[in-house]
């Protein structure tokens, strides 16, 4: 199969979280799968995620999609599949490359945070591809073609060969949100003597979290943005937003000695296969739920850290029992004293900790690969 991407790719760094890891993964996975991928050279599709005026937004869907269906009428392909957000959709656009006989499946892994229902711009898509349970009923009261797959993550092989303990500590490798922040303070509060250590942008003053950088914003920009909200979310959650604002987020002095610098991605996979425990977090910032009562979905690095062989301790969200056996491949934990035992428990006991790394790596290769995912795809939609 040859399959045309659309996957956030950008040969700039734009002020947003994270994006670039993304086309390196799909790309190395669609070849370690036996197809191809093509794309079209110099087209910044992060671009389409940064603030801006209306016209500037409407310039960029124009410029992008007019060059990709060009592109595509020259260079073929069987599948377009893309890593769209709904502002980046132009719907008359997907449907001109189906009428060329192009199947066009879209990839989004943040529907539970970003949705309170499925975006009408997703139905104009063969097939959806969703990471998160939770998700899924959503995409069923849609009427939406959707397949439940994990993320799509691709190790290169000398990263699937598992690593031996290189420290002690319990690592969390993610950037700062209010969420992580708040459950490391009370960990810390019960637990001062746990040897954990947290890298990721945002936890020192002088590694900002990453996000769209404000441009001019007027009280007529203000006053729109407020209403837009409460249409979209609600009443209740645009309460809990302004509550939210009182919240002192700076951190304390116990956690400050936890945190350590940024890494880079061989560190970061260094860290992630070889610490005696790796930690995942997945509560996350939202006004949908009480700020002490967070929601919970599976993110990447329930996927990333078994496949590189760690000893993976992370807060359960609905559908990890799908995906691993959950005494024998990955551990979770439910809250902080959960947590807290659970840590305690790894840290004592090296045949399980072992265990999970061995049985949590085999499971993670043999069966949420790329591969196993691009697969499942083509049975559905041939």
């Amino acid at each position: 199969m040859k399959i045309h991407l659309s996957f956030l790719q950008s040969g700039v760094q734009h002020p947003i979280p994270a994006y670039s890891f993304w086309q390196y993964y799909i790309k190395n996975g669609i070849t370690d799968a036996g197809h191809s991928w093509d794309e079209v050279p110099g087209l910044d599709w992060a671009f389409g995620l940064i603030p801006k005026s209306t016209a500037e937004q409407i310039s960029w869907k124009e410029k992008v999609w007019e060059q990709t269906i060009a592109h595509l009428k020259k260079y073929p392909a069987d599948i377009f599949l893309s890593y769209l957000y709904p502002s980046q959709i132009d719907c008359n656009a997907i449907k001109q490359l189906k009428s060329m006989g192009i199947t066009c499946v879209n990839f989004f892994c943040d529907n539970v945070r970003e949705f309170k229902k499925i975006p009408a711009e997703f139905s104009v898509f063969d097939l959806n591809w969703v990471p998160e349970h939770n998700a899924v009923k959503l995409y069923q009261k849609a009427g939406l073609n959707y397949i439940n797959l994990p993320m799509p993550i691709w190790l290169a092989p000398q990263l699937r060969i598992l690593q031996a303990e290189s420290n002690s500590q319990l690592t969390f490798i993610g950037s700062k949100d209010i969420q992580r922040q708040l459950f490391f303070e009370v960990v810390i509060s019960k637990r001062p003597d746990l040897p954990l250590s947290i890298y990721g942008n945002g936890w020192n003053a002088d590694s900002p979290s990453p996000g769209p950088q404000p441009g001019g914003y007027t009280f007529g920009d203000k006053i729109a943005y407020q209403f837009r909200f409460i249409k979209q979310q609600g009443i209740l959650p645009y309460t809990r937003k302004l509550n939210q604002r009182s919240i002192q987020a700076e951190i304390s002095r116990a956690l400050k000695t936890k945190i350590n610098p940024s890494v880079s991605f061989d560190q970061y996979n260094r860290l992630t296969s070889s610490s005696m425990v790796t930690v995942g977090v997945n509560r996350y910032p939202s006004f949908n739920f009480p700020l002490h009562q967070p929601d919970t979905y599976s993110r990447l690095r329930d996927i990333e850290a078994p496949m590189l062989g760690a000893c993976y301790l992370t807060e359960y969200a609905n559908g990890l029992e799908n995906l691993y056996d959950l005494d024998n491949e990955i551990n979770v934990y439910n809250c902080v004293d959960d947590f807290i035992t659970k840590a305690d428990k790894l840290q004592k006991d090296k045949e399980l900790r072992k265990k999970l790394r061995i049985n949590g790596q085999k499971r993670a290769v043999h069966e949420h690969s790329v591969t196993q995912s691009l697969k499942k795809i083509i049975q559905r939609i041939t």
